[in-house]
């Protein structure tokens, strides 16, 4: 059992995948830099200096006027935090524009080396079903001691 475990984990598409968790860890990182330092600051300036993650609405219980979420929060208060939902959703935004750029580039580069006559390996082909069929009967006739009909 452990053989098998040591070949499962050496196999790899579980090592791209470990690579590709860690990368995307380290990624999340810089996403939310991009949004908390950058974009949202930029969209304040557009539409009057509102920070986003500090938008809420208060459905019950009571907040200090101008409090920031985490006052409101912390005062036991249920808040409708719709900024850290809008936060959420362009941290998304940015994350799927960016894998779908380095996709895109990734496809630009496997056409690239397509076209300078580097074949792409393709699945091997078995035979065919009926080449499987001939087979089965050569075999059984053989093991009859008959001969193989003329094809």
């Amino acid at each position: 059992m452990i053989r098998e475990f040591r070949d499962f984990i050496a196999k790899g598409n579980v090592m791209d995948l470990a690579v590709g968790i860690i990368i995307g860890a380290a990624f999340t990182a810089i996403v939310n830099s991009l949004v908390a330092d950058i974009v949202n600051p930029i969209l304040g300036l557009v539409i009057g200096g509102i920070d986003f993650t500090n938008l809420y609405w208060v459905m019950s219980g009571a907040v200090p006027e101008g409090a920031g979420l985490q006052t409101a929060k912390d005062s036991g208060a249920a808040v409708f935090a719709y900024g850290a939902f809008l936060t959420a959703v362009i941290e998304f935004l940015i994350v799927a524009f960016v894998v779908f750029l380095l996709v895109k580039a990734v496809n630009r580069i496997k056409d690239a080396a397509v076209r300078k006559g580097e074949v792409v390996p393709s699945a091997p082909q078995g035979p065919t079903q009926e080449e499987l069929l001939m087979q089965i009967r050569d075999l059984l006739a053989r093991d009859r001691g008959a001969t193989t009909p003329a094809e």
